[in-house]
């Protein structure tokens, strides 16, 4: 079992090749940063992996299973992922985020309650900011939101691409200090991106360098 990208090549549209027979392995439980210079597709490299998009060779796979592209996705929840650095890119713009979260939480199941109610807490969300739009929220507050809803659905993998770094010092450490309680109680494997040294030896177990 483990998130694997398989021999994969990437070209942008423009003719711009980042990777060519790439390959790379997420456990279970692990935490792997991935390290390299601005510009060297490290957001890009997400991206994939989460199915946001396609690699022009190659296969990413999901404990064995293809990673099918968010697009193609029928309302099913996606085994890997994404906390992106822009937390509102997460939500639709025009809806209240108690309703966007709704979506993903099965609102009429007790046990999905619950659930929801439990991330909630631990990430200190308050009850009125379910009432706003994601625009009305700050970036720490709506990241808060992102990741519950991020982990409302089990994922088996996070890919957080510099998914705190707007946030001050403080917030910061306080929501890896909930996401790793988080990772060690329920065993997710995380990839990580971040250009703080001091976060990325805090947080992973092993890095790859692109």
């Amino acid at each position: 079992m483990s998130l694997e990208a398989r021999d994969i090549s990437f070209r942008y549209p423009c003719g711009r090749e980042l990777y060519r027979g790439l390959s790379l392995s997420v456990e279970p439980g692990e935490r792997v940063a991935l390290t390299a210079p601005s510009g060297r597709g490290k957001t890009t490299l997400c991206r994939l992996l989460a199915g946001y998009l396609e690699p022009s060779v190659g296969r990413v796979l999901a404990d064995g299973e293809p990673v099918r592209p968010v697009a193609r996705l029928r309302g099913e929840a996606s085994p890997v992922q994404l906390l992106p650095q822009h937390p509102e890119l997460a939500f639709d713009p025009r809806v209240r985020l108690g309703q966007s979260l709704g979506e993903v939480a099965g609102a009429g199941e007790a046990c999905a309650r619950a659930r929801a109610d439990e991330l909630l807490g631990s990430f200190g969300v308050r009850g009125e900011w379910l009432a706003r739009r994601p625009h009305e929220l700050s970036g720490g507050e709506l990241m808060r939101l992102a990741m519950v809803r991020a982990l409302f659905v089990r994922p088996r993998y996070l890919i957080a691409d510099e998914s705190t770094a707007m946030l001050d010092a403080v917030t910061q450490a306080e929501l890896w200090h909930v996401l790793l309680g988080l990772q060690e109680r329920d065993g997710w494997g995380l990839v990580l991106v971040s250009h703080s040294p001091a976060l990325v030896g805090l947080v992973a177990t092993r890095r790859v360098e692109l």
